[in-house]
């Protein structure tokens, strides 16, 4: 009854309402971008590399099945957020970037206008990349010049003009538009799977599917709550007098997620892990019998699911750590609560707090870092456990997904509160 009730309140408000329609509008836009195959490829053969490579496969499924087609919007939004994290990263360790991040506003446009340009030549390097490898799988011929020219200048256009899509939903619309945009890409390839397991579909598979179900409730069970969950360090502001007034003297807390990196680690290592497959292609090749030899060997044993997933899991795991202790700083929060008078009870402020704080940040990393660890080799631990390849449970897409619906539903429930707080 609530939940009917807020949908009748969001189209009884006339902006909420539109920005709710230009929203759909322009995915409605991605989705039929996403369909505008580029020429000089087999297609067929291009979904069943996707099919039977289950990295790329998760790639695909970010995309939307955009690689699959083939489509000129092929590389999504990927360009654009590895020059993000590349900002990010160097925020923490540039001092010019880290003061433009403490400027506010104006700084941080001046960043996103850094990270467009930086987005660019991203987009061209990996559609290059891209085609140089499935030129390698036979999926694509040779290419002339013309034929180069005008697939990169389709691929970076693609990316560039999806890139826009993004930020006009996050300026104009509800939500973040980029996580829009990858949610609805994940969501286009579910009545794929599902036609592709009807197709297959007999009365064995019943215990299966059922099973399949089961593990994916468990799972967006798991990740709801991992991503809700969160440590509440209490904190306390001494009372301080001037003349007759006083001021401080407040109760409040440091709230530290479970998992703080979100789904950042599983894009580093999923990048990382593609190199040694695309390396090993080119290399196959070699005149030289020892590297040719040495490719081969590294190609079959990364083509053995269980050390891929062990190896991607251990990466998981490190990139968590380090994107973690990337964007909590002990001895910054530490110093920051003692200028502002504040202290954590029973702790001294200073040193102590710091050692205290990066326990705390210590323990819960190592659960955040695990739990993002089985998340990314979860579809090959769904598939050891049911032996469907029709139905694939990506744990990085449910990941999104949820935070994307959580995120979205918070910034409607606020735009409501909003309305609801000016109307008294």
């Amino acid at each position: 009854m609530k939940f009917i009730n807020t949908i009748k309140q969001i189209f009884t408000l006339p902006d909420l309402r539109n920005k709710i329609i230009f929203v759909v509008a322009l995915l409605v836009i991605a989705r039929i971008l996403a369909n505008v195959p580029l020429p000089g490829v087999d297609l067929v053969a291009l979904r069943n590399f996707f099919e039977q490579n289950l990295v790329f496969g998760t790639f695909n499924m970010l995309s939307g099945g955009a690689m699959s087609h083939f489509s000129i919007i092929m590389m999504g939004v990927g360009p654009y957020i590895t020059a993000s994290i590349i900002f990010q990263l160097l925020g923490m360790v540039v001092p010019a970037i880290e003061e433009l991040n403490k400027e506010g506003e104006a700084g941080r446009a001046k960043i996103n206008h850094w990270t467009r340009l930086v987005a660019v030549p991203l987009a061209i390097a990996q559609g290059f990349a891209m085609i140089k490898l499935l030129q390698s799988q036979h999926v694509i011929g040779s290419l002339d010049l013309i034929s180069w020219i005008t697939i990169i200048a389709s691929i970076t256009a693609g990316s560039v003009l999806l890139m826009w899509i993004g930020e006009l939903i996050s300026e104009k619309g509800i939500g973040n538009g980029l996580s829009l945009l990858i949610a609805l890409g994940i969501v286009a390839g579910i009545p794929v799977q599902l036609r592709n397991t009807l197709a297959v579909f007999d009365t064995s598979m019943i215990i299966t599917l059922l099973a399949f179900a089961v593990i994916s409730v468990l799972v967006v069970a798991a990740i709801i709550i991992a991503n809700e969950g969160m440590r509440q360090v209490p904190v306390s502001y001494a009372r301080r007098s001037r003349g007759l007034k006083s001021y401080g003297g407040v109760d409040t807390h440091i709230p530290i997620r479970v998992n703080s990196a979100g789904v950042i680690p599983i894009i580093f290592a999923m990048s990382l892990m593609i190199f040694p497959g695309v390396a090993t292609k080119f290399l196959e090749g070699a005149k030289q019998p020892w590297l040719a030899n040495g490719a081969h060997f590294v190609g079959n044993l990364f083509a053995n699911n269980i050390f891929y997933a062990f190896i991607y899991f251990l990466l998981v795991v490190a990139f968590t750590y380090f994107y973690t202790s990337v964007i909590f700083k002990p001895d910054q929060m530490a110093e920051n609560l003692q200028k502002q008078g504040g202290f954590v009870p029973g702790i001294r402020p200073g040193r102590e707090t710091s050692s205290y704080l990066s326990h705390i940040i210590t323990r819960l990393t190592l659960v955040g870092a695990v739990f993002l660890g089985v998340i990314a080799i979860l579809p090959y631990i769904v598939q050891a456990v049911t032996k469907m390849n029709t139905l694939a449970l990506g744990g990085t897409g449910v990941l999104i997904m949820v935070s994307v619906i959580i995120e979205t539903i918070r910034q409607i429930q606020a735009q409501l509160s909003m309305r609801q707080y000016d109307n008294y």
